[in-house]
């Protein structure tokens, strides 16, 4: 069993029903599943190098999640982006289960230290459904990705979908999970 899974399980839960006064502990709020994105806005008119860069993209997130992600492709033609329907955008992958709780705890005790000048992250970026949306400026953060590999350095998106409504919840949640919020200043 995952270390991260196992300290929600034992501690987290109890911790959370007597912080949150509720009477059972499924009414605890608890991770749902991690989404990883990641757009390509640079692409190349050349659709064989914009494949390419999507598959050079594709590897990376299956390295970094254990999990082989999908391609986002567009549904629409928009004429200004000279994109075309079904043209590739982005990748994205849906972690839940055991891969969910290994990669939220690579994340926080490997990946998140690794980012320079790191004071934590952002406390304000709940959506007001109890969801939490973080930003990673570079994929190399996670050791997996080798550095002479890689042909760009990109940024990508990670959702953290929770059971609650309330950034309050979500935010307590994650913070007994591990999650180090930047300290308020």
């Amino acid at each position: 069993m995952n270390r991260l899974k196992n300290k929600y399980q034992q501690e987290v839960v109890g911790q959370l029903q007597k912080e949150l006064k509720l009477t059972s502990p499924m009414a605890v709020p608890k991770l749902i599943k991690i989404v990883l994105n990641m757009g390509i806005v640079d692409d190349p008119q050349d659709m064989k190098a914009r494949m390419k860069m999507i598959d050079a993209v594709v590897e990376q997130f299956s390295t970094i999640t254990g999990q082989h992600p999908q391609i986002t492709r567009a549904k629409k033609a928009i004429a200004n982006f000279k994109s075309r329907e079904g043209d590739p955008l982005g990748v994205m992958v849906t972690l839940r289960g055991e891969k969910m709780w290994q990669f939220m705890d690579k994340l926080i005790a490997i990946a998140l230290p690794r980012v320079k000048d790191f004071q934590g992250v952002s406390s304000k970026a709940f959506d007001g459904q109890g969801n939490y949306n973080l930003g990673l400026e570079e994929q190399i953060v996670f050791p997996e990705i080798v550095y002479d590999k890689v042909e760009k350095i990109r940024g990508f998106q990670i959702n953290f979908v929770t059971s609650t409504n309330k950034d309050q919840e979500a935010r307590l949640l994650l913070e007994k999970l591990g999650m180090p919020f930047e300290k308020n200043k």
